[in-house]
């Protein structure tokens, strides 16, 4: 008699590094990775930790800050991402930024005289913290959690810390405000960074990510790296200095432009960028986070850089032009 075996299907676990440690807004973006919940997920203290855990394969892909539409594009991060080879955006996430001010319990308003706080949540802050608590003083933290928890073991001097709203499902603190933000539409982008991997297919909703170095620096340089998108019908939706740091005067370009890396268009404008600049780092096509589809005038459509092609094609092959 012959038996049957049921063969069981083992599937690998995968790990995901986030600034931690739990209850921080990165953890909320890691959060609507579907593919990473149940998964493993390991708090780090920074992004190079978070970045060195994916390089060196303690993790499958790391969740990061990289613009805030307050403060703008997180410098260590862009820069991070412009020096570390082998690393590639796979997705993007938005979190709606909103603040509130914890402390231990029994603690009242008054009783606070110095808050900790991460230093990009105190400037998103500091319009209710001048009007409700004008006299305090501000302890810098590694994150909004950190601060919290500085605060509830004794290791900070402040009184209560910022933090954000999912702090209350892990620490027994009191929420002495809530909303405190400066701006009730702050959002905060996140990235999901592997190693080095093929872009996800193109869903017409897309972005791609590049860091750009101009040529030796002369009137107009700017301009014709612009122009190599400008002509092709190609919007850019973020494009952010950087100091190169080799000499004074030297930056490179943190940019997001619409669209895939697999549309003509977009292909087009990389080759024309990699024969103007020295250094051209791709970081990835990637679908937007608001799935917004990218819109663009006909004459940029991909039939039409197709058919250009094959039209030269058949000058050089000696064809008749018709």
């Amino acid at each position: 008699m012959t038996q049957r075996y049921k063969v069981k299907r083992v599937t690998e676990r995968r790990t995901y590094s986030y600034l931690g440690p739990a209850g921080t807004f990165t953890e909320a973006a890691l959060d609507q990775v579907a593919e990473a919940r149940g998964q493993d997920w390991r708090p780090v203290h920074n992004v190079g930790e978070a970045l060195a855990d994916v390089l060196e394969g303690r993790s499958h892909a790391a969740m990061i800050a990289i613009e805030n539409s307050i403060e703008g594009g997180v410098s260590t991060t862009q820069d991070a991402l412009a020096t570390l080879p082998g690393l590639r955006i796979v997705g993007e996430y938005l979190v709606r930024v909103n603040f509130v001010l914890v402390a231990p319990r029994g603690t009242t308003i008054d009783d606070v005289t110095v808050i900790a706080a991460h230093p990009v949540a105190y400037a998103q802050c500091h319009g209710w913290l001048g009007e409700n608590i004008p006299a305090h003083s501000h302890v810098p933290a590694s994150s909004n959690v950190a601060s919290a928890i500085g605060v509830l073991d004794g290791s900070s001097p402040a009184q209560a810390a910022i933090a954000a709203p999912g702090i209350v499902q892990h620490y027994d603190v009191d929420v002495l405000a809530s909303g405190i933000g400066d701006n009730a539409n702050a959002v905060t982008r996140f990235v999901l960074v592997s190693r080095t991997t093929a872009p996800p297919a193109p869903t017409g909703a897309d972005k791609t990510s590049l860091i750009v170095e101009l040529p030796h620096d002369h009137p107009g340089s700017l301009l014709e790296m612009l122009e190599q998108f400008s002509t092709r019908g190609i919007n850019l939706s973020l494009i952010e200095s950087r100091p190169i740091g080799d000499e004074l005067g030297r930056y490179r370009f943190v940019i997001d432009a619409d669209g895939h890396i697999e549309h003509e268009r977009m292909a087009d404008a990389l080759l024309g960028i990699r024969r103007f600049s020295p250094r051209v780092v791709f970081l990835g096509s990637y679908p937007r986070a608001d799935r917004r589809i990218v819109h663009y005038p006909e004459r940029y459509a991909d039939e039409v850089f197709v058919e250009a092609r094959d039209w030269l094609r058949g000058l050089v092959s000696g064809e008749p032009d018709s």
